[in-house]
Order: structure tokens, then sequence, then C-alpha cells
């Protein structure tokens, strides 16, 4: 086979779930890339992370697809699921602004678009928190918020990775 008849090898996905475990609603992101973890797909490479922004642009200037999921806040009704193309779209820096990380998702985003290093894509789910106080207990409505955003990242990669199969 020819350079030019190799298959093109499948695109992995990076998913980086970014909070803080010891801060309830804001430990969203790491709860679900450990549950992604847990299903075990080889396709997809799973990363924690404190969303410190000089790390997040690290971990995906090479990558051609990424997920992040990182808890919100917004105002809006907790569980409230937001889901930005940053490639396409401009982030909307009050959504990540509550956070302790030191500097936001969003801002790493902006910044990583300004070096052009982001990724060829990058989904960047955000979940609205409402308890961000010290303590590991997720409330209900962001849990439920979390489970759906799990179920999309699947769904979104199997139809691009037919051999994926749904676990549930």
């Amino acid at each position: 086979m020819s350079a030019s008849q190799t298959k093109p090898h499948p695109q992995k996905l990076l998913v980086i779930g970014v909070g803080n475990e010891f801060r309830n609603d804001d430990a969203v992101g790491i709860n679900v890339a450990r549950k992604l973890r847990k299903l075990n797909i080889s396709a997809i490479q799973i990363m924690e992370d404190t969303g410190d922004g000089a790390k997040l642009i690290e971990k995906w200037k090479d990558q051609d697809v990424v997920v992040v999921v990182d808890a919100a806040s917004s105002g809006s009704e907790p569980g409230m699921i937001y889901r930005f193309d940053a490639v396409k779209q401009k982030m909307p820096t009050q959504f990540f602004n509550y956070s302790s990380h030191n500097f936001s998702v969003a801002e790493a985003v902006e910044l990583s678009r300004t070096l052009n290093q982001l990724p060829k894509r990058l989904v960047v789910y955000g979940i609205e928190g409402k308890d961000f106080a010290q303590g590991n207990s997720v409330t209900s409505p962001v849990k439920k918020a979390a489970e759906y955003v799990l179920d999309i990242i699947i769904e979104e990669f199997r139809t691009k990775h037919s051999s994926v199969q749904n676990p549930h």
C-alpha cells in the first residue's frame, strides 16, 4: 500500500475533566472524566485538571479533538448545560469566573486561540453549579446534567467512530 493509499488513523478524543473535587459542584468535570474512564473506551484519552489555564493549553495544543467539561456559574438554573464550539466561537468568560482556577477555561481557550494553539476541534461543556463551598457533595441537578453530558460525549464520538459502542 502506497503512502497515498494508507488508511487515515482514527482520531483519538481527549476529554479533560476540570474542577476541584473538594468544592462540591466544582467537581462535576472531574466526575465526568472518572465515569468515562471506568467505561474503558480505548479511543478516548481522559485527563483531570484543576483548571490551570497554562496546563490546559499544554494538554490540548497538539490534539485533534478535545472535549472539556467544567462547572459554570452564570446565575442560571443549577444543572443547565452550556455547549461551546470553542474553535468557532469566542468563549464567554462570565460562565467560568467563579472558579478558584488560576486562570479559567475560557481564558485558556482565548489565549490558545491568540497563540494559534487550539486543537482542530475543541468543545467545552459548562454545567451550571449551585454549591461551590468546601465539601465533596455534588448537588442533584448537577449530577443529572453530568450524566447527560457523559452520554452526549459518548454518542457524539460513537457516531464519528462506529467501532465505539455505547456501554449503557
